[in-house]
């Protein structure tokens, strides 16, 4: 079979890793007189790193991640951070614990240097991340109303303790600033009685709600 017809049934198969790693195995194995089964466990070797580094690839990229921060990069000398611990996040170990890091410091001593690096190790690592701001967070509970409601049940378990602080992210909604009442229409209170019952208002405001 012509080289040609190998690259174009790989192509076929979208074995890239194959294809692109092909021509240096074969002159390498012609070379050393590998055997059959060597070639064909280098040429899936080949794929299967390529494979990995695409799926990284992708990672990093839905991770949403503002910069590209290694944790090589980061100046440990002259600070109070250990980074023996950091080393040790950066491996991975507590999420398989299912434990939270929470990353606390002034302005500029490198928290989110840091929480990007371990957070890229995690991924080169085979885990997921996503990267929000408080902003973004809240804007997503609120514009997705499946996500919000979901949000607002974990709340109500007593054992989801850090599930329930995410929840009261829904609070920031108080600064919101409602739509005026237009000149033309009086205001809600006005098509009241004066003697209205205070507690069925109460309970209609928090259905509305």
């Amino acid at each position: 079979m012509e080289r040609t017809q190998i690259f174009d049934l790989m192509g076929e198969l979208k074995l890239y890793g194959m294809k692109a790693a092909f021509d240096e195995i074969m002159a390498t194995a012609v070379k050393r007189q590998h055997e059959p089964q060597r070639i064909v466990g280098d040429l899936l070797n080949a794929e299967i790193n390529e494979k990995q580094a695409r799926s990284i690839k992708y990672q990093l990229t839905i991770a949403k991640l503002p910069l590209a921060k290694d944790i090589a990069d980061f100046q440990f000398d002259g600070t109070p951070i250990n980074q023996t611990l950091v080393n040790d996040l950066a491996g991975g170990g507590f999420i398989a614990q299912q434990r939270n890091v929470v990353l606390v410091g002034g302005t500029g001593t490198g928290k989110t240097h840091l929480a990007i690096a371990i957070a890229r190790s995690c991924i080169r690592d085979g885990a997921r991340g996503r990267f929000y701001n408080v902003v973004d967070l809240v804007n997503r509970l609120e514009t997705d109303p499946q996500r919000s409601a979901g949000t607002a049940r974990r709340a109500s378990d007593p054992h989801g303790l850090h599930r329930s602080r995410r929840a009261g992210l829904s609070a920031v909604r108080a600064i919101r600033r409602s739509a005026p009442v237009p000149s033309h229409q009086p205001a809600l209170r006005a098509h009241l009685h004066h003697c209205h019952h205070q507690s069925c208002v109460r309970r209609m405001a928090q259905c509305v709600r």
